[in-house]
C-alpha cells in the first residue's frame, strides 16, 4: 500500500469520525448528563465540584468534565464540542493501535490494527456519544502499550515508558475511578501467573511510578473531599464496592450478556478476532514476556471481571476492543482463501437478514414514533445494511482472489459507513428521544431569571438546550444523592409547585404531555409554548398573578395538584421507583 494511499486513508477517516459530530441531537440520558456538567462548570467558574442541575453529582472523577469545558470555552456550546472528548480520544486510539502494531510487528500489522479499530461497530459507536467510557479505554491503551515497551527496550528507556504507563493511569482514574486499576492491576498478576513469568515486575518503577501517579491523580480527590466531606464515602464505597456487589443500579444483566455485546459490538470482525485470539497463546514462550500473551491475558480478565460483577452495561468492555484490533493485525494477515470466506459469508448473511428486515421499524409507529419518522429511518437503516451488503461482497471478491490487505480495507470503510449511517438514522427519532427541537421552541418566549420547573421528571438533555438549570418537581431520579445534600433546591410534591406557581407573576415549566393534560384539567393557569412528542413547555401568563385560596399546606406528594374546594387527592410516596435508563453508566 502507498504511502500517498495510506494519507488518503486516514484523511477520509479523520472526515468522517469529526465530521458528523454535530449532525445528531442529544441523547437522553447519558449525552445530556454529560455536556450539562461542563456546561455547568464553565457558568459558575467551579470545575472542583461537578453539578447536574445544580445538584451535586460524584458518580465520576472531572477529567472529561475538564476536557468539554475547556473545548466549550475554545469552540463554543454546540453538539459538535460536547461529543469532542470521546471522539477525539477514540480517533487517537486507532492511531495508536496503529503505531503499537507498527512497532511490535511490522507495518502490515499496524494498518490492520488501526482498520479492525476504527470500523468495529461498538467502538465507532461510542466514539460518537458522549460517554466516559472512550477516554478510559484510551488511556488504559496508553498505560499496557507503554507497559508493553517497556519490557522490550533497554532499562534507561523502560523506566521512561513505565512512567508514561503510571501516568496514563492517573488519568484513567480521573476518566472513570479507580475502576482503572482494578483492571490493571488483575491483567498482571493473571499475565505473571498464567505465563510463570516475573519479569515486568523488575520494570514497574514502582516508587518513581507511584509518585507520578499521586502528583497527578490525587489533588483532584483532595480538593473535592475538603470541598464536599460527603464525596469520599459516596464516590469510593457506592459507587465502587456497592456498585460491583449489589444491583443497586439495576443493571443485573445474564452471565452471557457480554459474549452478546461482543458478538454485535465486533462486527465486522466478530469471528476473525476470535480465530486471533485463538492464535495468541501459542506465540509466546512460558517464563519469556510475550505481548500475544499479555494482551490476550488483558482481554480475558478484562471481560471476566466485567461478567461477574452485579452491575453490567455494553460500553462497559469498551477496554478490550484496541487489544483485540492489535491480535487480530497480528494474526489475520495471513489468512487462507477458504478460512476469509468462511469468516465472511455469515456477514453476508446478517446484511441481507438486516435488509430484509428494516422495514419492521415501521411497526414501532404510535405515541412515541410517527410513521413519517420511523419512513426517515428506514431510509437510514436500509442504506446502511445496502452499504454493509456490497462491502461484504465485495470483499468475498477480493478474499478469492487472495488480496487480502483489499478485504480488510473493504470490509473496514463498509463497517465504518453502515454504523455511521445507523447513527445519523437514529436522529430521525429525535423529537422523541432529544429535546433539541422543543428547546428551540421555546427560547424565544423564554426571558431570563425566571422560575422554571420540571415537573415529575427530570429529562437529562433540556438543561444544555436552554443554557440554564431547572427546578425539579416530585422527582429525584439519578439525582437523589444531590437532592438529599440540598434539599432547598428540590421541590418534592406537586401541591407545593401549584402553590408556587399562582405565586409567580411570570413562569415556565416542562412536563410530559400526560402531566400537561391533568394539570390542564385542573385548572392551572398555564399556556402551551413548546410540544415534541413526550413533553409540553408551558409559561404562566403574566396578568394571572392572584393565587386562589388553597385548602391545605402540601406536606405529602399527590396524584395530582389541589383544586380549590375540592377534596385533597391521595397522597403517594415522593420518591419515584428508580429509572433504570437515568442512572449513569
Amino acid at each position: 500500500m502507498s504511502k500517498r494511499l495510506i494519507w488518503v486513508l486516514w484523511i477520509a477517516l479523520a472526515a468522517v469520525w469529526f465530521g458528523t459530530l454535530d449532525q445528531r441531537a442529544l441523547v437522553r440520558p447519558d449525552e445530556g448528563r454529560y455536556a450539562e456538567i461542563p456546561r455547568e462548570m464553565v457558568a459558575s467558574g467551579d470545575w472542583v465540584t461537578p453539578r447536574v442541575n445544580d445538584f451535586k453529582y460524584f458518580e465520576k472523577p472531572a477529567l472529561q468534565y475538564w476536557a468539554t469545558a475547556a473545548g466549550y470555552t475554545a469552540f463554543g456550546e454546540s453538539e459538535w464540542t460536547a461529543r469532542l472528548w470521546p471522539a477525539l480520544t477514540g480517533f487517537l486510539s486507532v492511531l495508536l493501535a496503529w503505531w503499537t502494531g507498527r512497532r511490535l510487528w511490522g507495518p502490515a500489522a499496524g494498518h490492520l490494527a488501526a482498520a479492525i479499530l476504527g470500523s468495529s461497530l461498538l467502538f465507532v459507536v461510542l466514539g460518537h456519544l458522549i460517554t466516559l467510557d472512550m477516554g478510559l479505554s484510551f488511556f488504559l491503551q496508553v498505560a499496557w502499550t507503554a507497559f508493553l515497551f517497556a519490557q522490550q527496550d533497554e532499562r534507561s528507556v523502560s523506566r521512561r515508558w513505565m512512567l508514561l504507563a503510571w501516568g496514563a493511569a492517573a488519568l484513567a482514574v480521573l476518566s472513570k475511578g479507580l475502576v482503572a486499576l482494578v483492571l490493571i492491576g488483575a491483567a498482571l498478576v493473571g499475565y505473571t501467573l498464567l505465563n510463570r513469568d516475573l519479569s515486568p515486575w523488575r520494570r514497574l518503577a514502582p516508587l518513581s511510578g507511584l509518585a507520578l501517579f499521586l502528583l497527578i491523580a490525587a489533588p483532584w480527590f483532595i480538593a473535592v473531599s475538603l470541598a464536599n466531606p460527603e464525596f469520599p464515602r459516596f464516590f469510593f464505597i457506592h459507587e465502587h464496592f456497592e456498585r460491583f456487589l449489589s444491583t443497586v443500579h439495576r443493571r443485573d444483566e445474564p452471565g452471557w450478556y457480554f459474549f452478546a455485546v461482543y458478538a454485535l459490538g465486533a462486527l465486522p470482525w466478530t469471528l476473525l478476532l476470535i480465530h486471533a485470539l485463538l492464535k495468541s497463546w501459542h506465540q509466546g514462550t512460558a517464563g519469556r514476556f510475550s505481548p500475544d500473551r499479555f494482551l490476550l491475558v488483558w482481554i480475558v480478565a478484562t471481560f471476566a471481571f466485567f461478567s461477574v460483577s452485579s452491575s453490567k452495561m455494553a460500553p462497559y468492555i469498551l477496554p478490550i476492543f484496541p487489544a483485540l484490533a492489535l491480535l487480530g493485525g497480528r494474526h489475520i494477515a495471513g489468512l487462507s482463501r477458504p478460512a476469509w470466506l468462511l469468516h465472511i459469508a455469515p456477514l453476508a448473511v446478517l446484511a441481507v437478514t438486516a435488509l430484509v428486515m428494516a422495514p419492521r421499524v415501521l411497526d414501532l409507529a404510535g405515541e412515541s414514533y410517527s410513521p413519517e419518522m420511523l419512513h426517515r429511518l428506514l431510509d437510514w437503516l436500509s442504506g446502511a445494511a445496502a452499504v454493509s451488503l456490497a462491502s461484504i461482497l465485495l470483499a468475498m471478491l477480493l478474499a478469492w482472489k487472495r488480496r487480502n490487505g483489499a478485504v480488510v480495507a473493504v470490509l473496514a470503510v463498509g463497517g465504518l459507513l453502515s454504523t455511521s449511517a445507523g447513527l445519523l438514522g437514529h436522529d430521525q427519532l429525535s423529537d422523541f428521544t432529544s429535546t433539541r427541537a422543543l428547546a428551540a421552541q421555546a427560547l424565544p418566549r423564554i426571558k431570563p431569571g425566571l422560575p422554571f420547573y420540571s415537573v415529575e421528571y427530570y429529562e437529562q438533555t433540556l438543561p444544555f438546550y436552554l443554557k440554564r438549570t431547572l427546578t425539579m418537581v416530585q422527582t429525584r431520579n439519578e439525582l437523589s444523592f444531590g437532592i438529599e445534600q440540598e434539599p432547598e433546591k428540590w421541590i418534592p410534591t406537586i401541591d407545593e409547585f401549584t402553590l408556587r406557581w399562582h405565586e409567580h407573576g411570570e413562569a415556565y415549566a416542562v412536563m410530559t404531555i400526560d402531566i400537561f393534560d391533568w394539570l390542564s384539567a385542573a385548572g392551572l393557569p398555564m399556556s402551551e409554548i413548546a410540544r415534541n412528542r413526550r413533553y409540553v413547555i408551558v409559561e404562566k401568563p403574566p396578568q394571572l398573578t392572584a393565587a386562589p385560596s388553597v385548602g391545605r399546606t402540601a406536606t405529602e406528594p399527590s396524584d395530582r395538584p389541589v383544586v380549590p374546594g375540592e377534596a385533597s387527592p391521595k397522597p403517594r410516596d415522593a420518591t419515584p421507583t428508580p429509572v433504570r435508563n437515568g442512572a449513569p453508566n
